[in-house]
């Protein structure tokens, strides 16, 4: 099964949880592909591309139909980490509602407070073969 975790790879703040997911996914489970590119133009919607608000999705499974957006995306995320797994699980237990009110704040300042990038991330050598185009 393949987990792909798109970013928005123009947000500083997107850019820093695909670098601290890296850091701490040992076993590299987790594939990276920035929404601006041809994996997410081939298994995402249009708005699920430009919604800024979104700005990370996740897919699970083989056929790429689960689809998890937002809270529920960075928790699925978190979950594939040792030790991070035991977080993930508690927050799961704040309702959808609440947890999404605290997403969407983060998202909709996240330039102000993590500044837009000029390019994409690029991937460094070692990292490449976590990343599809």
């Amino acid at each position: 099964m393949q987990i792909i975790v798109f970013f928005d790879g123009y947000c500083g703040l997107c850019s820093q949880t695909v670098d601290f997911l890296i850091a701490r996914d040992k076993s590299a489970r987790l594939r990276y592909s920035p929404l601006q590119g041809e994996t997410a133009k081939r298994l995402l919607t249009e708005t699920e591309r430009t919604d800024l608000d979104t700005s990370i999705v996740v897919i699970e499974s083989e056929n790429g139909q689960t689809k998890l957006k937002k809270s529920d995306a960075i928790l699925y995320a978190l979950r594939e980490l040792p030790l991070w797994k035991y977080l993930a699980s508690t927050l799961l237990l704040v309702p959808r509602p609440l947890r999404d009110a605290a997403y969407d704040l983060v998202a909709k300042n996240r330039f102000k407070l993590f500044k837009k990038r000029e390019t994409c991330r690029v991937p460094s050598a070692n990292e490449r073969k976590l990343f599809l185009p």
